[in-house]
């Protein structure tokens, strides 16, 4: 997905360098924007917009791009072939303390967690 943005982002001839994509995906990385459109949005425009005339075409190609990424369901996260389950896994864990890891433990571990994350979402 974000090959495409920056692909995208040269297709329209918004002036984007290799070093400032990297410096994005670091950035992202870091968690500097985990889980919020708006954050991930302005994180992407700081680092890739060198000029203030290149926004509107940025805008362009960001909302053709993550059009709809709001509205990824628990299922289809991981029906996805492209995000394997051990990274969601770790990316859960990375955000819970450890009481609350516990607490999945005694629930039966994180698969049971999400069986009962998809109930409660149907």
């Amino acid at each position: 997905m974000f090959l495409k943005f920056f692909s995208e982002l040269k297709r329209n001839n918004v002036p984007v360098s290799l070093k400032e994509f990297l410096t994005f995906l670091d950035a992202l990385q870091h968690g500097l924007s985990n889980f919020d459109i708006e954050a991930f949005y302005y994180l992407a425009r700081t680092i890739l917009i060198k000029d203030e005339k290149n926004i509107d075409k940025f805008d362009q190609v960001f909302a053709s791009t993550f059009d709809g990424v709001e509205q990824i369901s628990i299922d289809d996260l991981f029906s996805s072939n492209k995000i394997p389950k051990e990274w969601i896994e770790k990316l859960a864990e990375k955000f819970l303390s450890q009481k609350e890891k516990d607490e999945i433990g005694a629930l039966g571990g994180f698969e049971k967690l999400m069986e009962a994350l998809k109930k409660i979402q149907l």
